[in-house]
């Protein structure tokens, strides 16, 4: 992996991930896209947590332009970002983007891919693509419609609107806001409390909230009838009927 542009730090039940092009605003090129299929490939091995964030005062202020510009039709077709943001997406366990300053075109797709985002009060996120002559196409047309809604996502889709940390924390589109110096330890604090739970119940869980509404409920009841046979559902059902003096 080209440490370069993604540092990745590893522990047992988690990996932090930091976009690492500051003097670029952390700009998204095909190089740290190959470099996330790489760490995509071994969380899909060896799940585990991903905390994904940023070099210096940005998260990604979008994909690198000039490389964009050099792009044509069967570049588009390839889905060069979107694959990736659909592998980050789908990772069995949970994805959390904690986001600083600039998370713009793509920075913000990215964003969107995971399952929860924190940030600073500096965070301005959207996608000014048309501003360009493109449109945002990894994953923000169908991803920010269904955590905003259609009316806001179609405003900032077609008007290249962002939005602040405290309209994004009012929208849903992040759940919470810390300052600069406390965001890696808050996305810590939200790796820690998912650490303590069982993970294939948080791996199940995931699957389920990634489901298709027609899917359910019976994913719902495949998933928690494995769960239900599982020792550590025992084991930890066990122990906490103990603490409250029950048998």
């Amino acid at each position: 992996m080209d440490d370069a542009l993604l540092l990745v730090d590893r522990h047992p039940d988690r990996v932090i991930a930091q976009l690492n092009r500051p003097d670029k605003r952390n700009a998204i090129d095909r190089e740290m896209i190959d470099a996330l299929h790489l760490l995509c490939a071994e969380l899909e091995v060896e799940p585990r947590t991903l905390i994904l964030t940023g070099s210096g005062d940005d998260f990604a202020a979008g994909a690198d332009i000039a490389q964009l510009r050099a792009r044509r039709a069967e570049d588009a077709h390839r889905g060069i970002n979107a694959m990736a943001f659909i592998r980050i997406h789908e990772l069995p366990m949970p994805v959390i983007a904690a986001l600083d300053g600039y998370a713009l075109g793509g920075g913000a797709e990215l964003a969107y891919a995971a399952d929860i985002r924190i940030a600073t009060p500096r965070l301005k996120i959207g996608n000014p693509e048309p501003n360009l002559g493109i449109m945002a196409a990894a994953g923000a047309t169908w991803r920010l419609r269904e955590i905003v809604g259609d009316g806001l996502a179609s405003e900032m889709l077609l008007t290249g609107r962002t939005v602040t940390a405290d309209d994004a924390l009012a929208v849903g589109l992040v759940s919470g806001i810390h300052a600069p110096g406390d965001l890696l330890s808050a996305a810590h604090a939200i790796a820690d409390r998912i650490a303590a739970a069982d993970p294939l119940a948080i791996r199940h869980t995931k699957t389920a909230l990634r489901a298709p509404r027609d899917a359910h409920p019976a994913i719902d009841g495949d998933l928690q009838a494995e769960l239900f046979e599982s020792p550590e559902k025992m084991r930890r059902m066990t122990e906490f009927l103990e603490r409250k003096g029950r048998r």
